[in-house]
């Protein structure tokens, strides 16, 4: 199977959990908020985090199949921060992933509500009983919720823009990025390595690859909105320096940037010497992060 076939194989799974996720629902949740909810949840992406979880199983050589629910829970906290990050009050965004944003259709409150309701049901997805070791699941559980609080995603994101308009410095931009975007991605590789019983020594291997990737895809992130490659990104070109925002291309220019990107794609290579074939998806995710945005 060549890595394309991998991709799409691993997002039409992912695609299709997301789903049936959002029918087992219809009749219990309110239509305009569902609607909502799955406008965001099942808009074409790339599913790079739902396929972190599972090809970090895949590197240690465990069935990826019963992770599926974890996948699923990682994409719907990211759909919630997307959702949340373009309102008025924080990016102000028009378009992701090629469509007018959530509340340019449903109305903000709308798409407040839609964010919160994603993120609950997040956990609520992860606490069902899906065959695997309660003690393992919790893990899991743990690693989502702190990746996506306070410490993780919501305190970058409050840094980011507590640093709008401010000279960018880059050891703030990299306290920035590794908190905003570093940790949801890191979380998701080391959720697939617990689940799959990573042990400590794979684990901490794992654990620097989603360390170098997540800091990665946020760079190249920057460089293309920068660069105004709306196409890639399926969001308004150079937002960033209209508002002031603290990135790499700011903080270093465009080919420091692209720089520390070669570098973060062979640390997180590195990181990955000890596992065999089956660790290739983990590989290519890297690379492609990478190489879109040089």
């Amino acid at each position: 199977m060549t890595t394309d076939e991998y991709l799409r194989r691993r997002t039409t799974e992912v695609d299709a959990a997301l789903g049936e996720l959002v029918r087992e629902r219809r009749a219990r949740v309110e239509p305009r908020l569902l609607e909502a909810m799955e406008y965001s949840l099942t808009s074409p992406g790339k599913r790079i985090r739902p396929i972190l979880v599972l090809a970090a199983a895949e590197a240690l050589g465990a069935d990826p199949r019963p992770l599926l629910p974890f996948a699923c829970a990682a994409e719907m906290v990211h759909t919630y921060s997307l959702i949340h990050d373009d309102l008025p009050a924080m990016d102000d965004d028009d378009l992701r992933r090629g469509r007018p944003t959530n509340h340019r259709v449903f109305g903000e409150a709308v798409a407040v509500l839609a964010g919160d309701a994603l993120l609950t049901e997040a956990f609520a997805v992860l606490s069902a009983d899906c065959g695997l070791a309660a003690e393992r699941r919790l893990a899991a559980i743990r690693e989502l919720a702190v990746a996506a609080g306070a410490e993780g995603m919501v305190g970058g994101q409050t840094a980011d823009i507590l640093a709008e308009g401010a000279e960018a410095d880059p050891r703030r931009v990299e306290s920035i990025h590794r908190r905003k975007t570093g940790a949801l991605l890191r979380a998701c590789v080391r959720i697939g390595a617990i689940l799959a019983g990573a042990d400590a020594r794979a684990l901490a291997s794992l654990s620097a690859y989603g360390e170098a990737i997540g800091l990665a895809f946020q760079i190249a992130d920057d460089l293309l909105d920068e660069l105004g490659n709306t196409q890639v990104t399926g969001k308004s070109a150079q937002r960033d320096r209209e508002r002031g925002k603290s990135t790499y291309p700011a903080a270093l220019g465009v080919e420091r940037a692209r720089q520390l990107l070669r570098e973060l794609l062979e640390q997180g290579l590195a990181a990955l010497g000890e596992f065999g074939a089956s660790a290739e998806p983990l590989r290519e995710i890297a690379r492609r992060v990478v190489e879109r945005a040089l």
